[in-house]
């Protein structure tokens, strides 16, 4: 997994409340295997019309928003169902870091697992982060994990709270699997000795 430590990207807004992860990713794409080609699904149903064609009213859709890899949402992000595909799709379509006031639980947790940064603001800072993305075309966020802090050019100096546990984490850029896996050594062992005993 790939580590998080600063990054800095166009700011792309979805404008909306509760989004859920039928939206993010929705359920007729969930036939693959790999964690991969899930960001050419990401907001379908939003980001085309019913016969395939680009639909230009939605946000990530308009040339200011080309390349952004920081999404800024409304409150209750990533409700509903619990598929890992949500946060699978949101870090192939290049997005590192979704800033909202409030996630949905699960798909929260998914984001840590998957090299993903949700950062919780107030609703009166995601609002100022919407306005400033408005008023300046190609809008820049500097997001610092190992300062907990959110900049732009124009002044804006934001501190957030994270977990100390899940900020190491993504620092080090360790999943579950990542992190057992610093203890190979140990578990190697503690396998030749168990491989041993049973043929004793």
């Amino acid at each position: 997994m790939e580590a998080f430590i600063k990054h800095t990207g166009i700011v792309g807004p979805v404008d909306r409340v509760n989004v859920d992860t039928d939206a993010i990713i929705p359920k007729q794409f969930l036939k693959r295997i790999e964690r991969t080609g899930f960001g050419q699904f990401l907001f379908y149903e939003w980001r085309f019309d019913t016969e395939g064609n680009v639909n230009p009213e939605f946000e990530l859709n308009k040339p200011r928003y080309k390349g952004a890899s920081i999404m800024i949402s409304r409150v209750n992000f990533g409700c509903g169902s619990s598929r890992e595909h949500a946060p699978w799709a949101i870090l192939d379509y290049g997005f590192r870091c979704v800033i909202a006031p409030s996630f949905a639980d699960i798909f929260y947790n998914n984001c840590f697992k998957n090299g993903i940064l949700p950062i919780k603001l107030s609703e009166e800072q995601v609002e100022e982060l919407f306005q400033r993305t408005a008023k300046h075309e190609g809008y820049q966020l500097t997001v610092d994990l190992e300062s907990k802090t959110i900049t732009d050019e124009y002044g804006l100096n934001i501190s957030f709270d994270l977990d100390e546990h899940r900020r190491q984490f993504l620092l080090q850029g360790l999943d579950d699997i990542g992190l057992t896996l610093q203890h190979e050594n140990l578990i190697s062992a503690y396998e030749a000795k168990r491989a041993s005993r049973s043929f004793a």
